[in-house]
């Protein structure tokens, strides 16, 4: 029973640092792109910078980049739980090897 507990608990911090990870990436970097944007004659860049990003979180998202962005960390949350389930079962196969 601890084994499938395990596993469980290992699936859940899987999806939930997955899910986590874009949100920090693309948050990071559009703050770190509005933070620059306060130093005078850097503006214009920074909102050429951004306005891509947007734009393209947009088109995941139906309009709202928002949306898109939960729909990009829901993918790749998906993707960490199936590489997670795949180690485990690597792992049990490995062990039934020994």
């Amino acid at each position: 029973m601890t084994m499938f507990t395990n596993f469980i608990r290992s699936l859940l911090l899987t999806a939930l640092f997955s899910f986590i990870a874009p949100i920090f990436l693309v948050g990071g970097f559009l703050l770190c792109l509005t933070l620059v944007g306060y130093i005078p004659g850097l503006q214009v860049i920074t909102e050429n910078i951004a306005s891509p990003i947007l734009h393209f979180l947009a088109t995941f998202g139906s309009g709202s980049s928002v949306h898109g962005l939960l729909v990009i960390c829901l993918t790749w949350s998906f993707v960490g739980v199936l590489f997670d389930i795949y180690v485990y079962y690597r792992c049990q196969i490995l062990r039934l090897d020994s």
